[in-house]
């Protein structure tokens, strides 16, 4: 069954579905490309087309209101870049990191309305308080108001384009993640209004955070940074790794919390396993292929181990290596923001010895770069 019947009562729609946000347009496309909800998902798709149609007018305005600040303002600055695949840290590091005031944000607000950030976003910030989960899906991280957030959901309410639709509509799960991953099936076209998108959308978070560098944490990014290169070429980039082994089961976990809460279609049919075993590879090979050239000040790896055992030093180390400044200034942020945390229980997620042997058989050149007895 769906994530719809879970989380719904009856044919009520899933309160807080990320669709909510999406526009007309972006929304109609996608359920054409996937075939539309199945069964209970049809209330919760209606309810975003509702809400898409309801703020168009606002959505309009305001893109209407950025385009006009464009002629007058300069570009964005280099964003620096969190990167590594979903479960390996990037959470953790994006949220310390995003302590230090120099750094603009990805707020729960933007990602909820991506299109009305500035105008109608504003309005209904209470509401969207209220709404905030405790915490986030996946794990116990909390979520605030002021919690940092990758972008992802919000591109997926911008964008026929991201692995998102295939948790929504996991019918066409595979294409869904390809397509989204690393745009395989897309025309140049569909490539380049993904592009125009995602800097509209950074455009109007630099408008919100002050015009501040970007901190930027999506592991969708770890297989995009040629392309995050050539629109920065002066872009920082940070890679958190972990124990595969670890990343494999807890990822695993991620794509069945996941289905089971957001998609409008039936999912039974999806290897979990396979998908991860599948894609991990493709997507750190990328990564490592991408910033093999990088020059030391512009690209640096932590490992998650590490930086879980001595946080402050691996931050101040990423600091001085990236040639960033400010980490004397942010030291006490970090502090109070790590020993806020301090008793944080991560989800615990027991590996099988036949997925061991999976992982260590499949994966092994990377379980011989950064397992954990090279960490």
């Amino acid at each position: 069954m769906g994530g719809s019947a879970k989380r719904g009562s009856g044919w009520l729609p899933i309160p807080d579905h990320p669709l909510y946000g999406c526009d007309a347009v972006t929304l109609l496309t996608v359920l054409a490309r996937n075939g539309g909800p199945r069964g209970r998902g049809w209330p919760t798709a209606l309810a975003a087309l509702a809400s898409a149609v309801g703020r168009a007018p606002f959505s309009l305005a305001e893109a209407g209101w950025v385009a006009a600040r464009r002629r007058t303002s300069a570009g964005l600055p280099p964003p620096v870049f969190i990167l590594g695949h979903w479960r390996s840290g990037t959470t953790h590091l994006y949220n310390v990191l995003s302590r230090d005031p120099q750094f603009g944000i990805i707020d729960p607000f933007a990602v909820g309305l991506p299109w009305d950030m500035l105008g109608l976003g504003p309005v209904l910030r209470p509401l969207l308080a209220r709404a905030l989960p405790e915490r986030r899906y996946i794990d116990n991280v909390p979520v605030k108001a002021d919690s940092p957030q990758e972008d992802e959901i919000a591109l997926a309410n911008m964008s026929p384009v991201s692995f998102y639709h295939g948790l929504y509509f996991p019918e066409r799960f595979d294409e869904n993640l390809r397509r989204g991953l690393y745009f395989d099936g897309c025309t140049v076209a569909e490539r380049d209004a993904w592009k125009r998108r995602f800097l509209y959308f950074l455009e109007k978070v630099s408008i919100a955070q002050g015009g501040r560098c970007i901190l930027l944490k999506n592991p969708v990014y770890s297989a995009r940074v040629a392309m995050m290169r050539e629109i920065w070429p002066d872009a920082r980039f940070i890679h958190i790794h972990r124990d595969p082994r670890a990343v494999f089961v807890s990822t695993v976990g991620f794509y069945r919390t996941l289905l089971a809460r957001l998609a409008l279609q039936p999912h039974g049919h999806i290897d979990v396993e396979r998908v991860v075993l599948d894609h991990y590879p493709r997507i750190m090979q990328a990564l490592i292929d991408d910033t093999a050239d990088l020059p030391a000040n512009r690209f640096a790896e932590v490992p998650f181990e590490r930086f879980e055992r001595a946080p402050l030093e691996e931050v101040e180390r990423l600091y001085q290596t990236l040639e960033l400044p400010g980490y004397a200034a942010a030291r006490p942020n970090f502090e109070a923001y790590l020993g806020a945390v301090s008793d944080y229980a991560k989800n615990r997620h027991r590996l099988s010895d036949e997925g061991r042997e999976r992982v260590d058989r499949e994966w092994a050149p990377f379980v011989a770069r950064w397992g954990a007895s090279v960490a």
